[in-house]
């Protein structure tokens, strides 16, 4: 079994391949450069107990550093300080590679002595810190600085000719080279392409190709060089020879071909053409015998007629070369862990390769460096300038996390924030010495005074904020203005992507917007003394609060979508006609409310002893007049034609969906559409929840309970309008939701049918139990698998008929405890959950939904797949080849939002019934919240907005673009314990497995009510002591 062999089979020394001094250096030493070759023996490199080995590294940059290392060590040692040097967290995607005297290269062996590396040059030995593992996917990167150097590589392979691709894309691909190191174009220093001239972006580089990469860097106007870095990979992943590394074998029939390995699989090229890809998936075997490959598949995996494939190379050398990296890119990319076996030899006969995977996995990667939590500093670009010469591209904010500058920089308090600089400039003779001197001059950030770029008109220079990425690691967003768009263009960028895809219990970026607020002291403690004591203040703060977030949820629809669709032609104009005219009203008149609303709360909180400003029920009925009334009736009963409508021309109108799904994708669009359409519906059950509480406060003699009370009349009488509708109109977006997520099925948006349950479970199978989600509906049970498309979404294998079900509970077997069948009458799954709760709400379900399937005399659904394929239960998805032949029928939009319920449910392996997906729609809180790690000292102020089972992070309550989110499911509330040493008041803590957030309100009534409101979406134990829940 490959999956069973592989998972043994070590894997080579993972380093970061650096194209430059790209290092890390601490504070003394960060501005050497890359043309220095230093000599220099890292901390804890053994000086006695043998004889000493002199290795050169070559870095990124093409620097070299002299490294002296025992012979009788480990290759592990020498990666590690040079890791150790660079500064890098994420070691693993890199590795340290040298070249015999034929050419061949070799990746260091960690786990061998340096004296018995394959081939290893014994005097003077060069070895080359490079990219080894490829990433699919580069937003998942971590670190900014991780994508700079992957970055860095690209640009390597694309200079030497090893990544293929035609002109254009090579253009595209150079410019944005040149905006991450020089910054925006400025036609008064680049009047013509000659400025690219001496600068080798491709082999045979001409003026054609100079003049496509000036014209694309004028499109870049803007972006910092994290964004620029981040298109670059964007672009290079897309190209068919990303991260190939051609070895030159024969067939069984002597035909030269080139053999690669690559994240999905073993690729088999002639001359640069790709003519085959065996996936993982398919691959039962790899094995070598001398000079012959061997790939042993799958019966019926390719339609061979026989299931062995043979390869030929010059050497056994070679041959063993590329298996070993085989090894390693299955054991990295595909397992989810690596036993920790000694590699020992036989001492009498030998059975094959000791050589085992035993390095971590990408899995156990990513959560290492989440897991290991500390604040890194800010790396210096260093780069080689356009005219020949080395100089500084301003300073990068390192991603999640960020070190503290030294004591000497940020003067005594050590608790003060890290400084920031601006991001960007464009190179030239007059500002090559102005950036190590302005990296001497950072200062804080002042909390209330948030970095906006400055931009020279006259010069087209950008100075993009130094922006803080987001804990998860994305590209930089340069700081802007927070502005409101009115059908005007606003920002964009060539790829529209959204980091989310860290689901599993950390934060990820949406945007990298703005800086962050880092207090030592108290939440406002002197402003906290002025504030007003009564409970109906915070109950009208609330309501303040959370109307700001829902007038900034009408304008992502009535602004940014309409300024978006305006732009285009062959728009549903009619579609589009009935969405706004409904919702413009609205908008309207609560962007009127709010601000009679900020104007009453700050009088509120002024000193004045007046109390007749102490009051918001007059302003709630006051908005809540007949003008209001009567544009939510006619909201409430138009909205479902309005869902209908998209969904038609979603459907039939291609150029629409393009549009509809970029917007979707963009950094303000933090929710799907389909769900800001729900938000009028659901801020009437809020006001509704708001002003029963403040009845509840008042006593009949408060001059604020009459028109409170008239006030919560009028919206009873919206709510039993709506009330008839919301159930339905909820189970649709669900519906639409889920069918822009799954791929296999068409048509599941159907009348009639209601979702029930979604979730993860392990289904049984001849290669043992494999993830799969479930999706239970009124009629059907589907089960699906995440393909590896960057859309990430699920592709079905399998449809049950819900009226033919029967669930019956097992035993454990195989090692799974929570085991049960489910049976169709043609055909049985073995399936086992995550925990005894999961098993029990997922039979109870599939009980009482097949019930009620019999008592409206339900038949079998007679949609079939439109173009599902036959697949085991073993198979494990399509690779990216196989996706390529289904796309005529599957063509669907890429980068679906991984902070959803079903990409947090397959992450977590947990479930969500329809139950738990209308009270996470219902439910909805904001406000300012200060934020502290687990392992960090300050707090910082944010402003938070509760929806949809995710916490979003704001700087403030202005910004367009969440900072980063935080998806809830599988999390528990709860207070502080007694070793967390919280000495603070009104603080609860958020935990999932070792990932830990504290959260600290301003009063006691704000505490309660996120407490409250969270438990809705977590697994909280104060639920049962929590007096009122929400409704």
């Amino acid at each position: 079994m490959l999956t069973e062999k592989m998972t043994r089979e070590g894997s080579l020394a993972r380093g970061l391949n650096k194209e430059g001094s790209m290092a890390r250096t601490s504070q003394g030493d960060r501005t050497s450069t890359r043309e220095e070759s230093r000599s220099r023996t890292p901390p804890g490199t053994p000086r006695k107990g043998g004889k000493l080995l002199s290795v050169r590294v070559q870095m990124l940059d093409d620097s070299i550093t002299l490294f002296q290392v025992q012979a009788k060590a480990a290759g592990r040692m020498l990666f590690e300080q040079v890791c150790k040097q660079l500064n890098l967290l994420e070691t693993d995607y890199f590795g340290l590679e040298y070249m015999d005297t034929q050419g061949v290269t070799y990746w260091l062996d960690r786990d061998k002595p340096m004296s018995q590396q394959v081939s290893l040059p014994s005097n003077d030995p060069l070895l080359r810190f490079v990219v080894k593992f490829y990433m699919p996917d580069p937003s998942q990167l971590e670190e900014e600085y991780t994508r700079y150097l992957a970055a860095l590589q690209v640009k390597r392979d694309l200079a030497a000719g090893q990544l293929h691709c035609n002109d254009n894309t090579a253009a595209l691909m150079a410019s944005y080279i040149v905006q991450a190191e020089c910054g925006d174009y400025v036609g008064e220093d680049y009047p013509d392409h000659t400025y690219l001239s001496t600068y080798k972006f491709i082999p045979g580089q001409d003026e054609d190709l100079e003049r496509k990469i000036m014209e694309n860097h004028k499109k870049h106007m803007g972006q910092s060089p994290a964004e620029a870095d981040l298109n670059l990979l964007e672009t290079a992943r897309r190209c068919e020879l990303y991260g190939t590394k051609m070895h030159a074998a024969k067939d069984h029939e002597g035909v030269p071909l080139n053999l690669a390995v690559a994240h999905m699989g073993v690729l088999v090229f002639q001359n640069f053409t790709k003519i085959n890809t065996f996936s993982w998936a398919k691959i039962r075997k790899l094995s070598f015998k001398r000079k012959k490959f061997l790939i042993k598949l799958h019966p019926e995996g390719y339609g061979y007629c026989k299931d062995i494939i043979e390869f030929y190379f010059e050497e056994r050398n070679q041959c063993k070369n590329f298996w070993k990296k085989c090894v390693e890119h299955h054991g990295f990319f595909r397992c989810t862990e690596t036993p920790l076996r000694n590699r020992e030899k036989p001492k009498i006969i030998s059975r094959g390769s000791s050589f085992r995977y035993s390095g971590r996995t990408q899995k156990q990667m990513q959560e290492h460096v989440r897991e290991n939590f500390v604040k890194r500093q800010s790396f210096q670009r260093h780069v080689r300038s356009l005219h020949g010469s080395t100089g500084n591209v301003g300073v990068s904010i390192s991603a999640q996390p960020l070190l503290p500058l030294a004591d000497n920089q940020i003067g005594r308090s050590s608790d003060l924030p890290p400084a920031y600089t601006p991001h960007s400039k464009p190179l030239n003779n007059n500002n090559k010495s102005k950036a190590p001197e302005e990296m001497k001059r950072q200062n804080s950030v002042h909390p209330d005074h948030p970095i906006s770029p400055v931009r020279d008109n006259q010069r087209g220079s950008s100075e993009g904020d130094a922006t803080m990425t987001s804990l998860s690691g994305s590209f930089s967003q340069p700081t802007t203005t927070t502005s409101t768009p009115v059908h005007s263009s606003f920002p964009s960028s060539p790829f529209r992507l959204m980091r989310e895809e860290s689901v599993d219990g950390t934060l990820s970026p949406v945007s990298m917007k703005g800086t962050m607020d880092y207090l030592d002291n108290d939440m406002g403690t002197a402003r906290r003394k002025r504030l007003p004591v009564d409970k109906s203040y915070f109950i009208s703060k609330e309501l303040l609060m959370t109307e700001r977030t829902y007038k900034k949820d009408l304008e992502i629809i009535n602004l940014w979508f309409r300024d978006e669709v305006s732009k285009e032609d062959s728009m549903p104009e009619d579609t589009l006609g009935l969405l706004f005219s409904h919702l413009d009203p609205l908008y309207e008149l609560h962007a009127a409310f709010l601000k009679d609303v900020e104007t009453r709360m700050a009088s509120w909180e002024s000193r004045a002893d007046s109390n007749e400003n102490k009051k918001i029920g007059d302003l709630v009925l006051q908005h809540m007049n007949q003008n209001t009334m009567e544009h939510y009736y006619k909201y409430i009963e138009t909205h479902l034609l309005i869902l209908d409508k998209l969904e038609q021309s979603l459907h039939k109108n291609n150029k629409f969906e393009q549009v509809y799904r970029d917007f979707e994708m963009q950094k303000v669009c933090y929710l799907p559409l389909t769900t800001l359409l729900l938000k009028p519906l659901h801020r009437v059950l809020h006001y509704q929840l708001i002003l029963e509480r403040l009845l509840n406060h008042y006593t009949g003699s408060n001059p604020d309970y009459p028109d409170t009370n008239m006030a919560l009349s009028k919206v009873r009488t919206i709510i039993k309008k709506l009330s008839v509708k919301l159930k339905e109109s909820e189970n649709l977006v669900k519906l639409m939701e889920l069918q822009r997520d799954l791929v296999g099925y068409d048509n599941l948006v159907q009348q009639g049918r209601e979702f029930v349950r979604e979730g993860c479970l392990q289904k049984l199978s001849r290669k043992g139990y494999q993830q799969r989600m479930f999706f239970l509906f009124s009629d059907m049970l589907l089960y699906a698998n995440r393909t590896t498309s960057p859309g990430l979404q699920f592709r079905v294998h399998g449809q049950l008929s819900v009226p033919d079900l029967q669930v019956v509970e097992s035993e454990p077997r195989m090692g799974a405890d929570f085991c049960f069948n489910v049976y169709d009458g043609k055909r049985a799954l073995m399936v086992a959950a995550a925990s005894q709760t999961e098993k029990l709400q997922w039979m109870e379900d599939i009980v009482e939904t097949v019930q009620f399937a019999r008592e409206r005399g339900l038949d079998s659904p007679t949609n079939k797949y439109l173009s599902l394929k036959s697949m085991s239960g073993s198979d494990d998805g399509l690779d990216r080849s196989e996706m390529g032949d289904l796309r005529q029928v599957d063509a669907r939009p890429a980068g679906q939002r991984s902070n959803s319920s079903v990409h947090v449910c397959w992450h977590r392996a947990t479930s969500v019934a329809i139950m738990d997906h209308q009270r996470a729609l219902e439910n909805q809180l904001s406000g300012y919240l200060l934020r502290k790690f687990k392992n960090s000292n300050g707090w910082q102020k944010l402003w938070v907005v509760f929806t949809n089972f995710c916490l979003y992070f704001y700087k403030t309550f202005q910004d367009d673009f969440p900072l980063a989110s935080l998806p809830l499911l599988g999390y528990s509330v709860d207070t502080p314990a007694t070793e967390d040493n919280i000495n603070k008041d009104f603080v609860f803590k958020l935990q999932f497995k070792n990932h830990v957030y504290f959260f600290r309100a301003e009063s006691q009534f704000t505490f309660d009510r996120w407490l409250e409101v969270l438990s809705t979406a977590t697994r909280s134990p104060l639920t049962s002591t929590l007096s009122n829940g929400v409704h």
